[in-house]
């Protein structure tokens, strides 16, 4: 088998490539900002590769082209400029990860309008609040959310026009829209618009929608741009640089944006699945096509390596696992070693303010996000003094600046201004710690801390103990409140499959191994399975429901 194009250390291999490519292009329009012009970009690749396959739907086996991806992104183009959307305006899509659920994303690149991938669980009251903050020209979605969406339009008295992926009685459907108003002329006569890549707005991320009002993270074509090849920065060849890579998550999370960006360009062939995810059809997903480079939540690959009749040494077709978006336990990475040894499993930290990846990937102790890049400056800040701290293995709040970070939140001054410092470092809210070696290690977000009396306790650290029990599965700590102690820590259980695992076994292991203040005084909670958000991260608002 051969051997994976990936180092433990920064390679110039992604940077060459993409120097190489865009040089032809700045040559081309005397423009020398296109360099981070990723409608230009793009629309390069997919001409010079024609024949490539671009992405494949594991639920359906239809694939696309890179020639019949730049047919139908150029004609959703034309269609949105006969409709009058131009540079600014704002396209939005809620749909599963089917074929066509990124060609109006990559059609907003050409003309510089703003796209983000919209949560399609989200409720009428909560898409109201969404569409008062984004104002949105276009809708794209599923026929069944047609109805929430027009009704969540009229709560904020839009007309903002709705186009469906399927067919329906009532709205325009895809292919009428690209038929209707995408026009017929040859592909080579497109011209994309041109405008300023550091100053445009390329999409927006939702972002800390599970304890409020979600906001929005402005990201630009520069910060992709930077921040796309450092995800990069470790492979050794390209294009192509791993066989196929496998996207689970919905567009809008930040790694199914990055990387629906990142792999046409790279020329990597994509696997998704318009399917809903279950045990079964990943693993069939794995055995029918074998991808190679795999990004999700540990919440997400704990489940999916729950006993099943599958058999877990399919996993052994990747390269490569990225593990992120939450707290990762040593005890699922030694799992997954297990099953399949020549994995490459490394543990991933960023943010969706960071677009990208924060830290570079080294060979580093077990559980470590890694050590600094070149491409940040980083701090470590004490929450109560607000000083830095310089000491080792002492926890702070992570503050970084460089060219991926966002502009701010879209339409939320205030927001912005309490997560940007004046000098443009971004609080990023997550505690974090170093040792003495530089590599950082990630201890818990700040907003998720629980303060029993004058303690302030770290669910992660109750979560690595408990998850040291043979018989559990998945664990969460969150908290019942108390008028007179404050947050009571609780530990909502997931056993194995086949465990009696009881709750003062547990209870009397956190006993065993933390001080006093950091037991489970608001005691266990079993649940059969984590309830989960589309992004495959605990939705901690059904947790609090659950347990008070």
């Amino acid at each position: 088998m051969n051997k994976p194009n990936f180092r433990f250390h920064a390679s110039d291999s992604v940077h060459w490539y993409w120097d190489e490519l865009t040089s032809k292009i700045v040559a081309e329009s005397g423009v020398p900002t296109d360099n981070h012009h990723l409608g230009k970009i793009l629309l390069r690749v997919l001409k010079d590769n024609p024949d490539s396959i671009s992405q494949i739907d594991g639920a359906t086996g239809q694939h696309y082209t890179y020639r019949e991806v730049l047919d139908k992104t150029v004609k959703c183009a034309r269609a949105f400029t006969k409709l009058g959307i131009r540079r600014g305006d704002v396209v939005l899509i809620l749909a599963p990860n089917h074929l066509d659920s990124t060609t109006p994303f990559y059609a907003c690149f050409y003309i510089g309008a703003i796209v983000s991938g919209i949560d399609r669980t989200l409720q009428t009251r909560e898409l109201s609040n969404v569409f008062k903050t984004t104002q949105p020209k276009i809708i794209f979605c599923q026929n069944d959310k047609s109805s929430e969406i027009k009704q969540a339009l009229s709560n904020e008295k839009l007309n903002s026009q709705i186009i469906t992926f399927d067919n329906g009685d009532t709205y325009t459907c895809f292919a009428e829209f690209l038929q209707k108003y995408g026009g017929e002329e040859p592909v080579d006569g497109f011209k994309v618009t041109d405008f300023d890549p550091a100053d445009t707005t390329l999409y927006l991320l939702s972002t800390s929608g599970t304890t409020g009002l979600p906001k929005l993270a402005a990201i630009t074509h520069k910060n992709l741009s930077i921040g796309g090849r450092l995800a990069w920065a470790n492979f050794t060849k390209f294009p192509e640089s791993t066989k196929l890579y496998l996207n689970l998550a919905p567009l809008q999370w930040q790694s199914a944006t990055l990387m629906h960006v990142m792999t046409p360009i790279l020329k990597i062939p994509r696997l998704c699945t318009s399917a809903q995810l279950t045990q079964e059809h990943f693993y069939h997903l794995l055995r029918t096509y074998k991808p190679t480079l795999m990004m999700a939540s540990p919440n997400l690959m704990t489940t999916l390596l729950k006993s099943t009749q599958n058999d877990p040494k399919d996993l052994s077709c990747f390269d490569i696992l990225y593990l992120g978006g939450s707290a990762v336990s040593k005890e699922l990475i030694k799992q997954i070693k297990k099953i399949t040894p020549r994995t490459i499993v490394t543990v991933v930290y960023g943010s969706t303010e960071m677009a990208t990846i924060c830290f570079g990937f080294v060979e580093t102790p077990l559980g470590s996000v890694g050590k600094p890049t070149p491409c940040f400056e980083y701090r470590l800040i004490n929450t109560e003094t607000y000083e830095d701290i310089e000491k080792p293995n002492v926890p702070g709040e992570l503050w970084v600046k460089g060219p991926t970070i966002f502009k701010g939140y879209y339409n939320n001054p205030e927001e912005t201004a309490k997560s940007l410092s004046e000098d443009g470092w971004l609080k990023t809210g997550d505690i974090l710690y170093r040792d003495e070696n530089d590599n950082y290690f990630f201890s818990d977000r700040q907003k998720f801390l629980l303060k029993y009396l004058s303690y302030q306790i770290s669910p992660m650290e109750l979560e690595e103990v408990i998850h040291t029990h043979p018989g559990i599965l998945d664990v969460v700590v969150t908290s019942r409140p108390d008028p007179e102690f404050g947050d009571l820590p609780i530990a909502v259980v997931v056993p194995q499959p086949g465990s009696d695992v009881k709750a003062e076994d547990i209870i009397n292991l956190v006993k065993d191994n933390l001080s006093d203040a950091k037991q489970l005084r608001g005691g266990v909670l079993f649940l059969k399975e984590m309830p989960l958000l589309p992004s495959g991260k605990i939705d901690r608002r059904k947790l609090k429901d659950l347990v008070n």
